[in-house]
């Protein structure tokens, strides 16, 4: 009989998990997009599935505050991605 051992890891920090959980998702779009799946269809998959995530998780009112402040957000850029020209 063999027995195998992992060893516990500690959890990362929340920002290091945000900044894998990034990687992860820009890696499975970079492979939709690969494959021909259009980037606005991506998009709306995307934010569907957050908000159901975080509906589960926090429930429908929070989320509906979360979502108001939004639009403030968008408008300020903070969800803008300046490319530098070349």
């Amino acid at each position: 009989m063999s027995l195998t051992f992992t060893a516990a890891r500690e959890p990362l920090p929340d920002h290091e998990q945000k900044r894998a959980a990034l990687n992860y998702l820009n890696e499975a779009w970079a492979e939709a997009r690969h494959d021909g799946i259009d980037g606005d269809c991506l998009a709306q998959a995307s934010l569907f599935a957050a908000l159901a995530e975080m509906v589960s998780t926090y429930g429908e009112d929070a989320v509906s505050k979360f979502a108001e402040g939004l639009a403030v957000r968008i408008r300020n850029g903070e969800f803008s991605i300046t490319l530098p020209r070349q």
